[in-house]
């Protein structure tokens, strides 16, 4: 069996396996534009949904190693409006680890369909990170800062307005600037919906319905936030990866702690940003993922093996299935 028969006849995205530095697969599959049959290819630019808090995470790690923040600092020292009902005293690394208690905005342990959110309050305000502001600022907390772990995206959202409270640049400005232009990530940024750059794909949800398929323009943030919607390439991402692990974006000593758990509940595991994959005792495989109507992303990186596997689509197809189904076959 191959790498190709393993792969669904109906998948649209991207899938890169990288062992020992080499690409030893590389191919796109499907549609970047369906009425107009443009094809994807290995370097379209992908939404990549919640895959987006691994960049910000790396923001904020550089931030501290810069001595401009700390993980013990607290939330109502660090930002500049009325935090209501939500606890001043949550830190930078409960928001990091997504043990803050902090109400969010969209609660996945309750809620099924991120476009449930936009009937009431329409996605072409989502801008910037602040506007999301009203969707979580009048909730109380979820529970008592540091109690358990809990996946959280008002944490990233706010460590994303954090980035800019402490720069002064827009999140994603400096994201550019301090991560994605060391790496040479020239094919990623956080793009508005309404107008993509050139070599985007739209992403497709299916309408069973009426048997056809629509784009996500409506059920999705305009624009990317601290919690997701960055857009990239696969191609990128393996420059993510290297650059990460070489120490290039933080240090040797701080990439240790991202690459261990800082949480857990049950059999999932935390770092910094990043979920942590166990194999076997005290050996964990790094992976950020995301999921948005229309949009899968994963991609892992097992340093024991030098193996890299990302998998993205725009048509939101199982992803998850198709890199267990490429640990299998390698």
């Amino acid at each position: 069996m191959t790498f190709e028969d393993i792969v669904d006849k109906d998948f649209s995205g991207c899938i890169s396996i990288v062992k020992n530095r080499r690409d030893i697969f590389l191919k796109s599959y499907g549609y970047a534009d369906l009425p107009n049959k443009i094809p994807n290819k290995v370097d379209t630019k992908f939404a990549t949904a919640s895959a987006g808090k691994a960049f910000v995470a790396v923001g904020i790690l550089q931030l501290i190693e810069a001595g401009n923040l700390s993980f013990d600092d607290n939330i109502g020292s660090l930002l500049d409006f009325d935090l209501k009902y939500i606890d001043k005293n949550i830190t930078v690394k409960q928001l990091l680890c997504h043990t803050s208690g902090i109400p969010d905005y969209f609660d996945e342990s309750i809620m099924s369909e991120y476009d449930e959110l936009w009937k009431d309050y329409p996605n072409y305000k989502i801008r910037k990170s602040s506007d999301l502001i009203p969707l979580f600022i009048n909730k109380p907390m979820m529970y008592t800062p540091g109690e358990r772990f809990q996946y959280n995206n008002t944490g990233f959202v706010v460590l994303g307005l954090i980035i800019e409270k402490i720069t002064g640049q827009l999140f994603d400005e400096y994201l550019k600037e301090k991560v994605f232009e060391p790496c040479g990530m020239s094919d990623t940024g956080y793009y508005e919906l309404d107008r993509l750059p050139e070599n985007c794909a739209n992403s497709y949800i299916y309408d069973k319905n009426s048997e056809e398929y629509y784009t996500n323009i409506y059920s999705i943030d305009v624009k990317g936030t601290g919690a997701g919607g960055a857009f990239t390439t696969v191609l990128d991402i393996n420059k993510f990866w290297l650059n990460l692990l070489s120490g290039k974006l933080i240090s040797k000593e701080m990439l240790e702690q991202m690459l261990s758990v800082q949480s857990s509940s049950n059999t999932q595991y935390y770092g910094y940003g990043l979920w942590l994959n166990k194999v076997e005792d005290d050996t964990y495989i790094p992976y950020f993922q995301g999921c948005d109507p229309g949009v899968s992303f994963i991609s892992s990186y097992d340093t024991a093996h030098d193996i890299s596997i990302t998998a993205v689509s725009n048509f939101g197809c199982n992803v998850w299935k198709l890199r267990r189904d490429i640990i299998e076959l390698l």
